[in-house]
This record gives C-alpha cells, structure tokens and sequence, in this order.
C-alpha cells in the first residue's frame, strides 16, 4: 500500500525547505504527497460564534495562493494534492487522516527570530500532539538531502508500543532501506545493560519488524540532549527518531522539552513518533531465560 505525507506548505523559507524534503521523501518512497496550507491552527472554531459565511469569505480571499500553490505543486518531482483550510482545527486534523491516512505530517520549524511563524507552526504542532501523529520537523538549519542513509533511533530501558497512526512508519523505514543504529544515553555511568534494554524495546514495539539487527551504541552524557547531538554527529545520521510518551507527548515542543533543544542544534530531521498509551505485556521469562540473552 501506497504512504502518503502531508507537508505543511507555504512560501516563507521554512515551509518551502518543509517541502522540498518532503518531495525527495516522497519520491524515494514512492509515496503519494499532500501540500497543506493553513492560516492557523487551534482547538476551537474562531467562526463557531461569528457565522459560516466569514469562514467561506476567508477562503474566497485565498484565490491566488490556492493558484500560486497549485503552481508550486506542478513544479515537484513527486505528484501532489493541494488542501487549504483557514484554521486546522482537530475535525480538519481528523477527516485528513481519515482521507489520506498519512504516514506522517512534515513541518518547518522556522528560525526562533520569526515569533509569528514560530507560533503558527507550535500550534500546529501541538493539535498533531492530540491526535497522535507522526510528525517529522524539518529544522530551519537542517542541511541533509532526503532519502536518509542512516537513522539514528534514541532509546530508553523503557518499553514502548507505537500509537496506531503510528504503524505506517515500519513500512517507511523498510522503503528506505536505511543503516539503523540505536543509541541510548545515560549519565554518570556506562550503562551496558540499559543499552541492551533499549535495544529490546525498539525490538519489541514492532518498528523494525522484520528489518536487519540494528548497530547499538552508548554514550554517556550528563545532559541527554547534548548526549543525542552527539550520537547525531558520531553515527552520521540523517534523520533522528524520538519516542514520544504519551504523558509527555510534544510538551513543550518549542521550548524547554529535550525535542525542542535537539531541534534548535540538530542538523538533521527529527521524526517524533507516538506511543500508545499501554504497552501489552508479554509472558515472563525465567531468569535463566533472561541470562542467556
């Protein structure tokens, strides 16, 4: 079955490099390609109170950039379908997934100087939060061509299950045919066992399902954002994977959380992948089991 991406669109330099690494994706995974251009976002209808008809005099008014973008669409590599909606709201959000079932959302992050952009993209960012989308932040310094060659996965001890609008993604690290390392960070001490651990939990969750034994490297780093960064630039990756708990699913995208500080450094894509709120337990091992492992 055909991936599809839906790449937040538009003419300012963030979401014009959105774009394009979301047409070289495409057209490496031959995988179907949806320009999205929004006004805002929100979790409330601005025009509930006001009446339909300033929604559709909103829409009206966006005759040429519905033109310029159709323009813009016929000049990629990869076939794509234009969407513009005034506000995404979590029913736009819904019926797109419900239409597309994309295997992702692709969003420029523009530079933190550009406060309006900037808050645009976090609103968008975190109404994807509710809903549980993979979303790939495509970072305003990001200098890596896609298809990526080398996926770097960060992993904890902690067991996970991919979200279900999260399943497609095994399908996209198949169809890239990627080198895949897992990297886990700890601090203070060399952490073999957790390492080991992290390995089995990306294992397990059925995101490399039938895919070779990635490499496994530990680094040791009092501060984990820095510990990535540096599995970043050690491994040579090209794209970044970050599991997202559901407790704390994007929170504080843009600001403080580890995901926002990896992206304002990292010179590459950060894919954010949700898991599901349960991990399904599976029958104890015996300790000799265990040990033999």
């Amino acid at each position: 079955m055909s991936l599809t991406l839906i790449a937040f669109a538009g003419f300012y330099s963030a979401a014009r490099q959105a774009v394009r690494y979301a047409d070289a994706l495409a057209q490496a995974l031959r995988a179907n390609l949806v320009l999205l251009h929004v006004n805002r976002a929100s979790l409330f209808d601005p025009y509930e109170l006001v009446g339909e008809a300033y929604r559709e005099e909103e829409l009206t008014r966006q005759t040429d950039t519905a033109a310029t973008l159709y323009e813009q669409a016929a000049a990629l590599r990869t076939p794509a379908t234009v969407e513009l909606a005034t506000d995404l709201l979590p029913v736009v959000a819904q019926d797109l997934a419900a239409r597309y079932r994309p295997a992702l959302f692709v969003l420029g992050q523009p530079h933190h100087e550009h406060a309006a952009a900037a808050s645009v993209a976090q609103a968008c960012a975190e109404l994807l939060r509710a809903g549980h989308y993979p979303l790939l932040l495509v970072p305003a310094t990001a200098t890596a061509a896609p298809p990526p060659r080398r996926v770097l996965i960060a992993a904890d001890r902690e067991a996970f299950a991919l979200a279900p609008t999260a399943h497609p993604l095994h399908q996209l690290l198949a169809g890239l045919g990627a080198t895949v390392v897992v990297a886990h960070v700890s601090s203070g001490v060399q952490d073999d066992a957790g390492c080991a651990a992290a390995l089995r939990a990306v294992q397990a969750s059925g995101l490399l399902a039938d895919l070779p034994t990635p490499e496994l490297r530990g680094y040791e780093h009092d501060d984990y954002a820095d510990g990535l960064l540096a599995a970043v630039q050690d491994t040579g990756a090209d794209l970044v994977l970050v599991m997202a708990r559901e407790r704390s699913y994007l929170g504080e995208l843009f600001h403080r959380s580890v995901t926002a500080r990896l992206l304002a450094h990292c010179p590459v894509p950060v894919l954010v992948v949700p898991t599901a709120a349960e991990v399904p337990q599976s029958a104890p091992e015996s300790r000799a089991t265990a040990a033999a492992r």
